[in-house]
């Protein structure tokens, strides 16, 4: 008799462990979807703030120089991306010919070599009071 309670103890014991596998199976199968959804939604951040970040001001900085570059027109004071100033004398498709110091220096650049427009008239460069 003694032999049947341990042996049916032992068979409970059995049972139970087995549904304590099942719960930590069924758990460990849905925390791994959780953790899935979680690693693909962080990814999902991670590309929206480099695209804030990063990507979107690059091309709107891009988007104003292009624009720039496309209004420069004959008699705008600029500056180069080598710290020269000058005074657009003509444009071409692909080049730029600027005038620069006070004896009217002729000389042609690239026009991807412009670094910006100069608003400010310079002393030297305006017309004479009489």
């Amino acid at each position: 008799m003694l032999m049947n309670i341990t042996s049916a103890l032992a068979e409970t014991a059995g049972q139970a462990v087995s549904v304590t596998d099942s719960a930590n199976a069924a758990t460990a199968t849905t925390g791994g979807a959780g953790d899935m959804i979680s690693m693909v939604l962080m990814m999902a951040v991670m590309v929206a703030v480099f695209y804030f970040m990063l990507i979107r001001p690059q091309r709107k900085k891009d988007k104003a120089v292009k624009n720039m570059l496309d209004n420069l027109k004959v008699g705008d004071r600029i500056w180069t991306i080598g710290g020269f100033y000058g005074t657009v004398a003509g444009l071409k498709d692909d080049t730029v010919t600027l005038t620069m110091g006070s004896l009217q220096n002729t000389v042609v650049i690239k026009r991807s070599a412009v670094g910006g427009v100069e608003n400010v008239a310079v002393e030297n460069e305006a017309a004479p009071e009489i």
